[in-house]
Parts: C-alpha cells; structure tokens; sequence
C-alpha cells in the first residue's frame, strides 16, 4: 500500500577523487576508474503523491526543459517499469551548481527513485532501481546505492568505500563545457593503466583525466585550482577537478582547516567581479537520503 503524503528528501553532491579512462567498449562507452565521495551540499527534493497516474514537475532546475529534466525522467522510467498507477508532483529546490560536475541532476533523479519506491509503496531493491537509474546516467547508480564508492565500467560497477572524515572546501569556476566536447579531445588519455583501491587509499593514485583539456579550454579553471592549491598549501590533503565540471575542491581532514582556507580565499578573490561562489562541505560516506529513508 502507498504511503498517500509528501516526502521531503536531501539530494546529496559527490566529488570525484580520483578519475580516469582505462579504455572503451565496443558500443563507444569510455570505460572509467573513479572514487566517488559523497558530500553533504544537496539539493531538496519534494514528492506528492498523485493518485490519478500524472506526474507533474511544479519546480525543478532552471534552464531544463521538462523533458530533458532527470527527476521527471525518473519518475516516468520507474512507472514503467514497475506498472505503477500511482503519480506524482515533483519539486526539486537546486543548491547543487549545474554543470560544475558534482553530480546533481544524477542525485535529483536517484532521491525521486529511492522516494517514490517508498510513496508508491513498490518494494523494489536497490539493484533494481540502480538498473533503472542507470539508463538515465552512469552516476545514478552511486546514489541509488548510498555510499561512497570505487567504482569502474561506465561508473556502474560499485565497490563501498569508507574515506574517513573528510572537510572540503568546493570553488565553483563558473564553466561548463560540454561533456560530450571533453571526450572527444584529442589531448585525452583513454588508456591509463588500471588502478587499484590500494593504489589510491596510500595516495599513489590520484588526478583527473579531464583536468588538463578542461584547463586548455578554461583558464578560468586552472586559476581556480591554483587558488585553492595555494590557500590550501601546508594543510589540503588533495586539490582536484570534480567529473567533468568546472568545480574544485580541496580536501582537508579538519573543518577548521577549510573555513581558514575559504577566508583566504575570498581574500584573494576579492577583485574578482564576480567572486566565484565557494562552500564547506563535510563527506558522507552513507548517503543522507538512506539516512532519511531508513536504508
């Protein structure tokens, strides 16, 4: 039986620690290795129950269409898939930069999962619906799944991991390139050798794949990433790119560390016209959306 009510659910930002392309499959795929991190900067995402079948976006991310909207095209895929006569009104309040490779529209699209399997009362696995989630991008999965991950193939193949307390201070830099433009550069390495867990827990394995054609196109970029590895110098344990976007992050093991390190660095930007935006955020190895559901 459903649940006939609202659900407010938190849609949380991952950050990439690690990223690289060790090849590609036959269908053109890049094949993938990555660290995924949970953080706790989210989205919210607001579900209705309908009974009459409709579902209905009263809010979402501005810019996007309805039809192009993941939430929404969540919420249509797992209809379908589960026969459910059930809709619902949808409203997704953006927090998350767009575009700035944190995963947001991803997130938006697994919390609508996750939230109407229990609105609808559908009783479906997680597998289940990381299987749906994943016809709508390769990062649904990790947040269908609710923790922080190792993960391969397309970015699908998931392996939890437990990063410790982490603090991140995130720059976003105001560019979005296309993704689609990022992996079609001829400058991209597509044949990394395999890394592994162990590789990257002692500190051997780090760096983005896409960070340096992304700098070649956006010095706006590469200013961000020597801003937060300068305000960072001494204390960061890792400086980096986020996927694909044009967000930074550096990591520290204190919060103390990265709010000093946030007021440098609006020291440092105070000229900028504008200032890019930046937030503290602490990581989440267990997705706060299980928190909320109880999973």
């Amino acid at each position: 039986m459903a649940e006939r009510g609202t659900l407010r659910l938190p849609a949380p930002a991952k950050l990439n620690l690690f990223l690289q392309i060790v090849g590609r499959r036959a269908d053109g795929y890049h094949l993938l290795q990555t660290v995924f991190q949970l953080i706790d900067l989210a989205d919210e995402v607001e579900l209705k129950w309908r009974a009459d079948g409709r579902i209905e976006r009263l809010c979402g991310a501005e810019g996007v269409g309805v039809e192009q909207d993941l939430a929404v095209r969540a919420a249509r895929a797992l209809q379908a898939a589960s026969g459910c006569s059930f809709g619902v009104d949808i409203q997704v309040h953006k927090r998350i930069p767009m575009g700035g490779g944190l995963g947001g529209g991803s997130s938006d699209a697994a919390s609508v999962l996750l939230g109407l399997n229990a609105l609808w009362g559908l009783g479906l696995g997680l597998d289940v619906l990381a299987a749906i989630g994943l016809r709508l991008g390769a990062d649904v999965p990790v947040f269908v799944h609710g923790r922080s991950a190792w993960a391969e193939g397309v970015g699908e193949c998931l392996q939890p991991l437990s990063l410790g307390d982490s603090a991140y201070l995130v720059l976003d830099s105001g560019v979005s390139v296309p993704t689609s433009e990022l992996f079609q550069a001829p400058e991209l390495t597509r044949d990394a050798p395999p890394a592994t867990i162990a590789g990257f827990v002692c500190g051997a394995e780090r760096g983005n794949a896409f960070e340096s054609p992304l700098v070649a196109r956006s010095p706006r970029v590469g200013a961000a990433l020597a801003a937060l590895r300068q305000v960072g110098a001494g204390s960061a344990w890792q400086v980096g790119l986020s996927g694909t976007g044009g967000c930074c992050f550096a990591r520290f093991a204190r919060r103390s560390e990265a709010e000093a390190a946030q007021a440098i660095l609006a020291r440092c930007w105070a000229a900028a016209a504008p200032a890019p935006d930046s937030w503290i955020a602490e990581a989440c190895d267990v997705s706060p959306v299980h928190r909320a559901l109880g999973l």
